[in-house]
């Protein structure tokens, strides 16, 4: 009997293997090939006893792979991410990879593919709150699509966005300021970056900062007990796209707390799919306000990892486990 062998990929492999312009062009690619919802189902989350464990899953549209992405958060507050994928014609398992690394890339990607699509081309000035793993690789995956004029950061330690704004003005050679609050980041800002959520969870990014002309990204409110905007942000917002829109409207804590209010959104609401496949066009103008929201899907992880693996066995990248099922 032979021996099956798996490739596994560390997070470092990960990062490494995959480029920007590559995943981007990857996930603009996955949503413009997505047809049957059924490939890339809403993920699902058992939970108990403050811990849980969330599943997405999707079936590849190039017809090569399909996988699932663990993500565990036990009682302390770091999670863990783990990629299987499956070759799709046999159905044997092909590739195991460390996820945390492919979940920071392909949300920034995914930004930038709905950035690309919405804001004007033109150098923009660009607001981020939070200089973490999120903000950065948002920014790095902007500067692909856009040129970016000047740029703004707000982190409630002085030293971290202080750190963040010379990494990012020496990179860019752009000017880039550290700001004393959230409120000074976002004046006169076209495009507004929120990646980061407070510890007690209370919106980082009020509605009433807002000027017509902006566009606003938010990704860190992707579960019921999770908040980043207010719900002035969502009921000033002339059109809201969403990477999921059901689980966007039905399962964010901010959408939650908008419906609360009294805020109806739904009419407001479009699918990215829809703007990738040019079935709806949404544009940032002076008069308005556009906010992206998204939650993440499988078909963005397993559209990224798939392109990993791919570069993965080219470079001869990674561990060759053994694997008896």
């Amino acid at each position: 009997m032979t021996e099956r062998i798996v490739r596994y990929l560390t997070q470092g492999e990960t990062q490494a293997l995959l480029k920007w312009p590559e995943v981007i062009s990857c996930i603009a690619e996955a949503y413009a090939r997505a047809e049957d919802p059924r490939a890339a189902p809403p993920k699902v989350v058992a939970r108990s006893g403050g811990t849980w464990l969330r599943a997405l899953t999707a079936i590849s549209g190039s017809g090569s792979s399909m996988g699932a992405k663990l993500i565990a958060k036990g009682k302390p507050r770091g999670t863990e991410h783990l990629i299987a994928l499956w070759d799709q014609a046999s159905g044997a398992l092909a590739c195991l990879m460390s996820g945390k690394g492919v979940t920071g890339v392909r949300t920034a990607a995914t930004s930038a593919v709905a950035i690309d699509l919405i804001a004007p081309k033109t150098p923009l000035r660009v607001a981020v709150l939070g200089s973490g793993h999120e903000a950065s690789t948002h920014v790095s995956a902007l500067a692909v699509v856009r040129s970016i004029g000047a740029l703004s950061v707000y982190s409630p330690t002085r030293e971290n966005r202080e750190r963040f704004a010379r990494r990012f003005g020496d990179r860019l050679a752009i000017p880039c300021r550290a700001s004393k609050s959230a409120k000074e980041a976002v004046a006169g800002a076209g495009l507004v970056i929120a990646a980061a959520r407070s510890h007690d969870e209370t919106p980082i990014l009020e509605g009433a900062w807002l000027e017509p002309g902006m566009m606003v990204v938010s990704i860190g409110s992707t579960v019921p007990e999770q908040r980043e905007v207010d719900p002035e942000v969502i009921r000033r917002a002339d059109r809201i796209v969403a990477d999921v829109p059901d689980e966007v409207a039905d399962e964010t804590g901010d959408m939650i707390a908008a419906r609360d209010a009294g805020i109806e959104f739904h009419g407001k609401i479009v699918a990215l799919t829809e703007l990738v496949q040019r079935r709806v066009d949404v544009q940032q103008t002076a008069g308005n306000i556009v906010l992206f929201k998204s939650v993440g899907s499988g078909l963005q992880d397993i559209a990224v990892s798939e392109l990993c693996r791919a570069a993965a066995e080219k470079a001869g990248v990674g561990t060759l486990l053994p694997l008896d099922i």
